[in-house]
């Protein structure tokens, strides 16, 4: 006789349920984790802003999700080589760290995967001016970023990458530090994932960009926009370039009346007539790709760019003298410098010109067969480059915030530049932020203030040359001082 046990079935299905509810857990766990991992890549999401100036010195334009430094990592590199940077922190480098921002001013965050750093406009667009050494510094959004050292960070990334204390064993304990502790999963993805992704991708960048090394320094509010282009963008092999390509230092310029700036010759060689085209370039500059760019952002700050004023000259100005420099400039400057002028914002060849050729000869017809392919597929594919033959004619709105002058900044005020190249300072300082108010330009004869030292800029350095534009030198002195005055209003 079979007997079946009556305590049997009703334990196997037990069991059977409590393996089943295992099993179910198990799963959800696992969803739950790769949910975990994958949202953060799917949603792909910045950081935003609803106040414009915020979003122009701290939104992303989409150059974090190929080019951007995880969060972490970047936030816990000057802690961790300090003795890569000037002084204390990126500010040491000339960034602008406003109070409780968490970063400075033109560095941008997303999340991809996991938060990551960013450049975007402002990083270039920014500066700071003082009244007196001891004012309070002023920040100036779309003006030239006078006390940004951009090489420096550059050469720095470069230089901690191939540091054998950037590894997950230093790194995590100092990221655990300053972070209060990142959770399993992220500390799991950074041992692993970003620290070495992100060495490995720094000294490739490095070695991308090894001829600046080669380069006179650029100095603070400089940057050679087209041949780390050559590098990063195309892939050009450096080191096979004609020698009097590889020098295209030149000034940040001001951001401001974009919409006055419809139709001319823009860059400082006058390559492209678009500005919507000269927004992305810059935005690739900046280290957006053609799939990262981020078009609605990027947009937002164009059609804020576009009606924005120049900032007052603040500052008492002697309208009498004005008033004679107003004439003066009518006669002498007007013409290729106001708007409406028949030459404004037109190329004058560099033979008429006479100033520094490097940064024309940087931009060749080999770089602008490759610019016009980019954004291949898109509506916005590039079409208006061209090279030229010269540098074009800049309108002087808010030229008072612009020093110093000349494409490549070789010439500190307005008042040097109306006198005779052999007569302009040969060696000055860069990168102190205190206004001269005679001259107008920047205080360029201070050589350190509390202990941190300003650039000295050597004209007769390659790329550096203060020669030509010797338009108004032979007016009287008188007469210079009365121009610089009107200038001053513009």
């Amino acid at each position: 006789m079979t007997q079946t046990s009556p305590t049997l079935v009703p334990s196997v299905v037990k069991g059977t349920k409590a393996v089943f509810k295992w099993v179910l857990g198990a799963i959800v766990g696992v969803i739950a984790v790769i949910v975990f991992l994958i949202w953060p890549a799917i949603s792909n999401s910045p950081v935003d802003y609803a106040d414009i100036q915020d979003h122009f010195k701290y939104g992303s334009i989409g150059s974090e999700e190929v080019n951007g430094v995880p969060y972490w990592i970047w936030k816990v590199l000057p802690e961790l080589f300090p003795d890569k940077l000037p002084d204390q922190g990126y500010t040491s480098l000339g960034f602008i760290q406003e109070p409780g921002k968490d970063l400075p001013i033109g560095f941008s965050q997303r999340r991809v995967f996991i938060n990551r750093v960013g450049l975007n406009c402002a990083v270039c667009h920014t500066g700071t001016l003082r009244e007196t050494p001891n004012s309070y510094r002023e920040i100036k959004t779309a003006m030239p970023a006078n006390v940004v050292n951009l090489q420096g960070y550059i050469k720095f990334l470069s230089e901690v990458a191939i540091d054998p204390r950037f590894t997950a064993n230093r790194m995590l304990p100092e990221i655990e530090k300053i972070s209060g502790g990142i959770n399993p999963i992220e500390k799991l993805v950074y041992r692993f994932i970003a620290i070495p992704q992100t060495r490995d991708a720094l000294i490739n960048q490095r070695s991308r960009l090894s001829f600046i090394y080669q380069q006179p320094d650029w100095g603070p509010g400089r940057v050679d926009t087209f041949n780390p282009y050559k590098a990063i963008q195309f892939h050009f092999p450096m080191d096979k370039l004609r020698e009097d390509e590889l020098i295209g230092t030149s000034d940040f310029p001001s951001v401001w009346n974009q919409k006055q700036r419809k139709d001319m010759e823009l860059h400082w060689d006058g390559n492209n007539d678009s500005v919507d085209e000269r927004n992305k370039s810059a935005a690739l500059g900046a280290g957006v790709t053609p799939t990262t760019i981020d078009i609605d952002r990027i947009q937002r700050v164009a059609d804020w760019l576009w009606t924005l004023p120049p900032p007052k000259y603040p500052y008492q100005v002697n309208q009498t003298l004005a008033a004679t420099g107003e004439t003066l400039f009518a006669n002498n400057c007007a013409s290729c410098h106001a708007f409406g002028g028949k030459y404004t914002g037109k190329v004058v060849p560099i033979q008429e010109i006479g100033t520094d050729p490097h940064r024309l000869n940087s931009f060749t017809y080999q770089t602008l067969s490759n610019q016009n392919t980019l954004y291949a597929g898109y509506p916005w594919r590039f079409n208006h480059f061209r090279k030229t033959n010269g540098y074009a004619n800049a309108p002087l709105d808010g030229i008072w915030l612009r020093g110093p002058y000349l494409h490549n900044g070789s010439v500190p005020t307005l008042r040097d530049l109306l006198e005779k190249p052999e007569n302009r300072p040969k060696e000055f300082y860069r990168g102190y932020d205190v206004i001269d108010r005679e001259k107008v330009g920047f205080v360029s004869t201070v050589a350190q203030e509390n202990g941190k030292q300003y650039f000295k800029f050597d004209t007769t350095k390659p790329g550096n040359s203060n020669s030509g534009h010797v338009y108004g030198v032979e007016l009287s002195p008188a007469e210079k001082d009365a121009l610089v005055e009107y200038m001053k209003q513009l």
